[in-house]
């Protein structure tokens, strides 16, 4: 249904994750027959992770040691290729440098770290350094430098590319440069593809049809990330994953070819993880909820890809905190009641409650638009603070 704006304009209304209930069906089950596995194929390989989860590639989300330690653990850390760890040999003394800085300071203080010039044969000593780790090594770079860094990466057997930017297009223009030939890149490309960020029906169809595996799904809605507020561009979360998700569909049934969808940002809680798989996603990408676990490279900080940017910043540094072990996180046990901790036992539970036994069914459960989920009935956790009032 659109809204009149005004009589020249009308839009959708869209959803968040606050803004939907998942409904249970007419069945339970038990919480141990539930499959959360995530799986796709690529020119006839198959590959498999227990946890449908991706570390966002974030300086204080993932370096080599965490991304050796989520792998492990069953999900799949991404690490950025244009970040402190290719831009400097021993990243130590800069994270620690950043998370000293005063929030006034951070941002110009960060601009100046950032300065240094990314080193391609750090690229390929970080990519070799989580391949030693026994794990899948997943890692990202933006539109305009993949093709000058995609070797290196290569030679470190990178096994999995993420083309990443806050908007990735598969039609960019500009009179200035000679624009990526992402169709042909993806094509040519010996490993998969996963891009993005998107948030609409076409923006998710046009990468899906440039030959992405998956596609990432959010603009805008990381805790770290102010480009809403920067550029003020965006989709709520629940309506831009629902619409990829029909994009999804769609690309199924012109080419027979399934491509992914991944919720970007904006899932702090296993319910958020719930929501994001139930309005469409195969997976979820997440950083400010792992860059609070004992492991992370952050110091408890966490900030995004374009915190630094030299002329138009488009993050922050927040505190994340440090919450407990990556682990913990991911798979428990929790000592607190707010769905922080244990993201995995929360999605799995909640597909159990509601009768679901792999996430493809979780796909097609009955949501609500109900506003009032978190306040009703809540008026004593939020007046002290505690629980869904914290």
């Amino acid at each position: 249904m659109e809204i009149e704006i005004g009589r020249g304009k009308t839009a959708r209304r869209a959803y968040g994750f606050d803004d939907i209930a998942i409904v249970p069906s007419r069945r339970t089950r038990d919480p141990r027959d539930v499959d959360i596995s995530w799986n796709f194929s690529f020119r006839g390989t198959d590959h498999s992770f227990p946890l449908p989860v991706l570390a966002s590639a974030m300086d204080g989300v993932v370096d080599p040691a965490f991304a050796v330690a989520m792998g492990k653990l069953g999900g799949l850390a991404v690490l950025n290729l244009e970040g402190i760890q290719t831009r400097y040999a021993e990243p130590g003394p800069h994270l620690d440098a950043i998370a000293s800085f005063t929030k006034e300071e951070a941002t110009s203080k960060m601009q100046e770290i950032y300065r240094e010039d990314v080193k391609p044969e750090l690229i390929t000593q970080r990519v070799k350094e989580i391949k030693e780790g026994g794990v899948v090594a997943a890692a990202s770079l933006t539109p305009q430098n993949v093709e000058r860094y995609i070797e290196p990466a290569l030679a470190g057997g990178l096994d999995l590319l993420v083309i990443q930017g806050t908007v990735v297009s598969a039609e960019h223009k500009s009179s200035f440069d000679e624009p990526l030939d992402l169709n042909a890149f993806v094509r040519d490309l010996d490993i998969p593809c996963i891009i993005g960020g998107c948030c609409s029906y076409q923006g998710a169809l046009h990468l899906m049809r440039a030959g992405a595996i998956g596609v990432l799904v959010g603009v805008g809605p990381g805790h770290a990330c102010t480009s809403r507020r920067v550029l003020g561009i965006g989709v709520p979360q629940c309506t831009a994953i629902a619409d990829a998700a029909a994009a999804r569909m769609r690309h199924l049934d012109e080419t027979g070819v399934y491509a992914h969808v991944i919720a970007d940002g904006g899932m702090r809680t296993g319910g958020d993880l719930a929501k994001a798989v139930a309005v469409g996603a195969d997976a979820v990408m997440i950083g400010s909820p792992l860059a609070s676990a004992s492991e992370a490279p952050g110091r408890g900080f966490h900030w995004g890809m374009a915190t630094f940017h030299p002329d138009l910043p488009r993050g922050t540094r927040v505190r994340a905190g440090v919450k407990g072990s990556l682990e913990e996180i991911l798979l428990g046990p929790a000592r607190e009641n707010d769905g922080t901790l244990n993201l995995l036992g929360g999605l799995r539970t909640s597909m159990a409650t509601c009768g679901y036994e792999n996430l493809k069914a979780f796909q097609k459960a009955e949501v609500m638009v109900a506003p009032s989920l978190q306040t009703e009935g809540k008026v004593l956790q939020q007046s002290q603070g505690v629980g869904m009032g914290c």
